[in-house]
């Protein structure tokens, strides 16, 4: 039941995600982080099979350090959310990954940005965006609530709506969100939201 969003707001993208590791009727952990940095202005959040989720992104995160190596300069987020979508679209044809993507980051000349990248290697450039189940309630929580150019504390607050509805409304809703956030600071944690903590097993 995995729910992955996020948002554009004035001169700041959001992205959010659940933190459960779940596989049938299991719950291995509940403080998974889905959200990675791929450079220091650009967040990649995704959803899918484990496995493809994080060797997909580990590997789009090595190629952009590399781009950036050899070049001297960083993808801008455009490039790197068509890099990606090449990358799927490529796997498709041959061992294709079950992975949605939610790439947000924030250009000097540009802005921020977020970007939709779903299995099918199908990409769009959005103001709000959502993957999973959750999406059923996030989705229509932004719909009623979001408008462009939000502060930081009106996204927040927005975000913050949509986990209680998503908590309140999905029959297995995930306790734990991490919140992430790019702007021309850069890319950080901003947030968790947990209802639920891991308990550390004791040594023998």
């Amino acid at each position: 039941m995995e729910c992955v969003f996020g948002l554009v707001g004035n001169g700041f993208a959001i992205v959010v995600a659940d933190s459960s590791a779940v596989h049938s009727i299991l719950v291995h952990k509940s403080n998974e982080d889905k959200i990675m940095l791929l450079d220091s202005h650009k967040l990649i959040a995704a959803s899918g099979e484990p496995g493809d989720r994080v060797q997909f992104t580990e590997y789009i995160q090595k190629n952009v350090a590399l781009y950036q190596f050899r070049n001297g300069i960083p993808l801008t987020t455009a490039a790197a959310a068509n890099f990606t979508r090449g990358e799927l679209a490529t796997a498709l044809r041959k061992n294709p990954y079950s992975v949605n993507i939610l790439l947000a980051g924030y250009d000097k000349e540009t802005g921020p940005e977020l970007y939709y990248i779903d299995y099918i290697a199908t990409l769009h450039k959005l103001e709000k965006g959502a993957f999973g189940y959750g999406s059923y309630f996030s989705l229509s929580m932004m719909d009623r609530h979001y408008h462009s150019g939000m502060s930081v504390e009106e996204a927040i607050d927005l975000v913050d709506k949509c986990i209680m509805e998503i908590r309140s409304r999905l029959v297995v809703a995930p306790p734990n969100f991490v919140i992430k956030i790019v702007d021309k600071d850069g890319a950080r944690e901003y947030a968790w939201r947990e209802s639920v903590k891991d308990t550390p097993v004791p040594s023998a």
